[in-house]
């Protein structure tokens, strides 16, 4: 396990001889990996951290207000590039080249925030399982497999690269984080585009948002999973009312984890997964089944591309 004060001190002098008198811009999500990276940041430089949340249009159902409230006390400029993420995926269904679109859109926003600022550095909160899967051919996250080869950034600066999760929230305890920042639960960073199996459109986004909010709603604060959420894993056939439907099949994946490296599915009691499927089916009109994930990982990643 990491030494949580001595990484804190190692990693605030890490950032400050590597950025020197240079503005920072660092890519907030609002997850504790970010979070601890932002919080060790404005120790070490102050006002030089410019953070900048993307609202990618791939967000879970109002984080982006929640993320504006949270961290209104740093210098947050949110981004709203919807139409950008959602246009460059159009006609994409391979998962690699959906997360290596998602990776570049990402970097081309920092930059264009950068050169408003004038910063030099992108500071982000890759960690070690990231770089275990990205370099193992397993998936390419977003922040490492999936940026592109050239940017105008100087350095790209990485300061808890080696820690696993867990750790993460050790430091983030330490940090003085609050609870619901150094607890919260994982969101990929490629958002919502990889719990839609094939192409990703704002019809999928949308029920995949609200069929999200709903599993969450049910599962985090009765049964605390390490992650829990909604997946539209193609069309399927269903009955309404007296009618033949087709209509979209809703995966609900909830699992326990330490690290994120290997993980194993929440037993839920049967009738608690009848009330979440009888609300995505009548609260979502277009969902016509939903099924439930008991695959731990391995074999499966936790999340579905």
């Amino acid at each position: 396990m990491v030494n949580a004060e001595r990484f804190i001190k190692e990693a605030i002098d890490e950032i400050a001889n590597e950025t020197g008198d240079h503005r920072v811009v660092i890519a907030l999500s609002g997850g504790v990996d970010s979070s601890v990276c932002a919080a060790l940041a404005s120790r070490a430089i102050g006002d030089r951290l410019i953070a900048i949340y993307v609202d990618t249009g791939l967000m879970r159902k109002g984080e982006t207000d929640r993320i504006a409230h949270m961290f209104g006390h740093l210098n947050l400029h949110v981004v709203h590039a919807e139409e950008e993420f959602i246009s460059a995926l159009a006609g994409i269904s391979d998962p690699e080249i959906k997360r290596k679109v998602i990776g570049e859109r990402f970097i081309r926003v920092f930059e264009r925030e950068a050169r408003k600022t004038g910063a030099l550095y992108l500071l982000q909160g890759t960690i070690y399982p990231d770089r275990i899967e990205s370099e193992g051919g397993i998936k390419s996250h977003h922040n490492v497999g999936g940026m592109p080869l050239q940017m105008e950034f100087e350095k790209v600066i990485e300061p808890i690269r080696d820690l696993y999760k867990d750790e993460v929230r050790e430091v983030a305890g330490a940090l003085g984080l609050p609870p619901e920042i150094q607890h919260r639960m994982p969101f990929p960073g490629p958002g919502l585009a990889v719990r839609v199996i094939g192409e990703v459109t704002r019809e999928k986004i949308d029920v995949v948002r609200e069929a999200n909010w709903i599993v969450e709603e049910e599962l985090v604060d009765r049964y605390l999973p390490w992650q829990c959420f909604a997946a539209v894993l193609g069309l399927g056939t269903g009955v309404k009312g007296d009618n033949r439907v087709h209509g979209w099949i809703i995966a609900v994946r909830a699992v326990n984890s330490r690290d994120g490296m290997t993980a194993d599915p929440v037993v839920i009691p049967y009738d608690v997964l009848g009330t979440v499927a009888s609300r995505i089916t009548s609260e979502i009109p277009s969902v016509a089944r939903v099924v439930y994930d008991v695959t731990p990982k391995p074999p499966a990643t936790i999340e579905y591309e």
